[in-house]
């Protein structure tokens, strides 16, 4: 179990990554390339080292660029504090599912972590431009599948058929979310719905499995749903107004992955 510092270097890490995942944001849609310094987007500014982190650019630069003055987005501070709040949350909430700790654990921790980056440049891209790189999604595969061998590997590592046994369930899952995405974008004609969003249902049937690949989607499409009511309720949208639908499904994956299981339990102790 972490000591308290320990939770505290995780956050200042997830304070720092979280300046790299908001270039990922920005670039990848745009097909940018993420390497090369940091820029203000309005004035193209390069960015000073202490403004790297632009959730102190706003206590200290009270929110503008050092050069032009004019506001930097909530997007990169909001990015940031979510990535600083979410990498301890992650540690803490595993370690409190664990017996003991070895190697495979922190294999494990770490691509849960990798996918928890995935999830919030999901949520970004999807946002900001009603697009998500197929590069987020292909490595959130990856790291899913990458937890999935690891979280369920045996020792002696040697017992491959347990391992294959055990990983065909998250396979099938990914396979019977994304044909239900593809008859949903069949049927609607790609209203609402894209092909980006059939990989995202791919990706979550892999880290999720079954049956936690329904609790996440209907969390999403409930959601979405209200979220959809109040905005045509405000007349910020109409009913042929799109959401991003990407933006509901990544918050419910990471919800449904730790308390999936306490919420269909409450749900049946309230209406079973």
């Amino acid at each position: 179990m972490l000591c308290s510092l320990g939770y505290v270097i995780f956050t200042l890490f997830g304070l720092c990554l979280g300046s790299f995942l908001n270039v990922l944001i920005d670039r990848l849609p745009k097909r940018e390339k993420i390497t090369g310094r940091s820029y203000c987007p309005h004035c193209k500014k390069k960015l000073n080292w202490y403004e790297l982190i632009p959730l102190l650019n706003f206590v200290f630069l009270k929110g503008k660029c050092s050069a032009c003055k004019k506001p930097i987005s909530l997007q990169y501070p909001l990015v940031e504090l979510a990535t600083g709040i979410l990498f301890p949350l992650t540690i803490y909430t595993y370690n409190l599912q664990l017996t003991t700790y070895n190697l495979q654990n922190f294999l494990t921790l770490c691509c849960l972590l990798l996918v928890v980056c995935c999830l919030i440049v999901i949520f970004g891209s999807d946002v900001k431009y009603y697009i998500v790189p197929d590069e987020i999604i292909y490595s959130a595969i990856f790291f899913a599948l990458c937890y999935q061998v690891t979280s369920n590997i045996q020792h002696p590592t040697s017992n491959i058929q347990y391992l294959l046994s055990t990983i065909q369930y998250p396979l099938f899952s990914a396979l019977g979310a994304a044909v239900f995405f593809l008859l949903i974008l069949f049927v609607t004609k790609g209203k609402g719905m894209g092909l980006g969003d059939v990989k995202i249902a791919t990706f979550m049937g892999l880290f999720l499995s079954f049956p936690n690949i329904l609790v996440a989607l209907f969390i999403a499409f409930f959601s979405g749903s209200i979220v959809g009511l109040i905005l045509i309720t405000l007349k910020k949208k109409t009913l042929k107004s799109k959401l991003p639908l990407a933006a509901f499904l990544a918050p419910a994956t990471y919800i449904t992955f730790f308390w999936g299981e306490k919420i269909v339990n409450w749900y049946f102790s309230i209406f079973g």
